[in-house]
């Protein structure tokens, strides 16, 4: 189950570095002029603090893999973690669809990551 968590550290540590390159990806630097102050800088700041998020979870990850297995907090930052990425599959949905394939495959990438955490928490 640790190698699984480890899994689950790496799978943040890619998701930091993604959002990191929102900005090159997505022309923020142009495409977000077009927005209000408020909503330019609100969409930055939600950014860089899932960044911290995704961070976060791969450092409790790569560290704290044996507490998450074996104590109660830790089996509730689990399921915490794993609901965290199955919401976020739930909003793929509700949000972009799944009518194109880098839809699907967001949404596939995002179950995955809920079963990473949920398949300890509860096995």
């Amino acid at each position: 189950m640790k190698t699984l968590i480890y899994i689950g550290g790496i799978y943040h540590v890619a998701f930091a570095i993604f959002h990191l390159l929102f900005w090159r990806l997505f022309d923020w630097k142009n495409d977000l002029k077009s927005l209000s102050f408020i909503n330019r800088n609100v969409i930055q700041i939600l950014n860089l603090r899932l960044i911290y998020v995704a961070l976060v979870f791969a450092y409790i990850s790569f560290f704290h893999a044996g507490d998450l297995l074996t104590t109660k907090i830790g089996k509730v930052l689990l399921l915490a973690i794993g609901l965290f990425w199955f919401l976020r599959a739930v909003e793929q949905r509700v949000f972009f669809g799944l009518k194109t394939s880098l839809s699907i495959a967001f949404f596939v990438i995002f179950l995955f990551g809920s079963a990473i955490y949920f398949y300890p928490a509860l096995f």
